[in-house]
């Protein structure tokens, strides 16, 4: 593995984003015998499902009526590492050069990785998630804006804020370990599927709806302690609720990043493709959730598809004697 400094890693293929895309991508690469450098800013694989959602039942995986994230990840990974890449993690892909023998990437560390080609898989890119203005100075202390784990809620009041998929889920997930469960949302319409509303409609769970969060404080009405009430605006009425930990699922805000600015053709923050996975860039290849094309549906299993596209294309650039189609992979076994 590179260090820090100065570091060159040369191999065949480069996997930028280490999310389910980008591990199924770098299986395959091994599989058609490439050597293979992942890629990602976070510090271990897994990319959004391990940062934000590890314990969130995946129910669209095809053989897997219902997966946990976290479970789906450690495959992914078994997976993947059988390619034996390179793993710089920790690391984000500051500068890219192609030329026409390859392509050299920068990271923030000073490493070099010099590559045949290259995949984008990074999802949506950086993300930061969208701020709750009231929990200003309670981020950490009770407010947080994922839920890694569910057992530190256990027998809390838990305030969930939002309407879409990821405060639906954690509703339902939570209903059973938490004392009390509240999703307040400021519309009386969710983006969330109309399946998981039924379910959380179904439930224990207090829905709040027209509803604005005014202020959070401790035991004593101040803010230096831990958190112990959230007050609510309805529909222009005061509420207040009890809760030690809030939950702010507003959504995120995607960033490219340092990827807008190496001329890729990009569309609404997304990387446009071609059939072949191709980009506009030669020896650049995307997939998964960060691709853009007519009918694009964004979903795990898609981007599974769209790995194994973009590697199979990808081998060809790196050797022009490859195949497009090397065989199904239990002709080899």
């Amino acid at each position: 593995m590179a260090t820090t400094g100065e570091s060159i890693v040369d191999c065949d293929l480069a996997v930028v984003g280490a999310g389910p895309s980008g591990l199924f991508a770098t299986y395959y690469a091994g599989f058609r015998g490439m050597r293979v450098a992942l890629i990602d800013s976070l510090p271990e694989l897994g990319g959004q499902i391990t940062a934000m959602y590890p314990e969130k039942a995946i129910l669209d995986v095809a053989g897997f009526p219902d997966v946990k994230g976290r479970d789906l990840v450690e495959g992914l990974v078994a997976q993947a590492l059988t390619a034996k890449p390179e793993q710089l993690l920790g690391r984000t892909a500051t500068d890219l050069v192609t030329d026409d023998e390859g392509l050299t990437l920068t990271l923030d560390d000073g490493t070099a990785v010099r590559a045949k080609a290259l995949v984008i898989t990074a999802g949506i890119g950086k993300f930061s998630p969208r701020p709750l203005p009231a929990a200003a100075g309670w981020v950490g202390r009770g407010v947080e804006f994922f839920v890694p784990g569910f057992e530190p809620y256990r027998d809390q009041d838990v305030v969930i804020v939002g309407g879409g998929d990821s405060a639906f889920d954690w509703a339902i997930h939570l209903e059973p370990i938490a004392r009390s469960v509240t999703l307040v949302h400021r519309r009386d319409a969710f983006r969330a599927h109309q399946r998981t509303v039924d379910q959380v409609l179904a439930s224990s769970v207090q829905v709040v709806t027209k509803a604005e969060v005014a202020a959070l404080r401790d035991a004593e009405g101040g803010a230096s302690g831990p958190l112990a009430e959230l007050e609510l605006v309805v529909e222009g009425e005061s509420r207040v609720l009890p809760a030690q930990a809030v939950v702010a699922a507003l959504g995120f805000v995607a960033d490219l990043g340092p990827l807008q600015q190496w001329g890729l053709e990009t569309h609404r923050r997304h990387v446009v493709v071609d059939p072949s996975m191709r980009t506009s860039l030669p020896r650049v290849f995307a997939a998964g959730d960060i691709t853009e094309y007519p009918g694009k549906v964004r979903l795990i299993a898609v981007g599974f598809g769209e790995a194994a596209t973009a590697v199979n294309n990808a081998a060809v650039v790196i050797d022009p004697t490859a195949h497009v189609f090397p065989g199904h992979s239990s002709e080899g076994s």
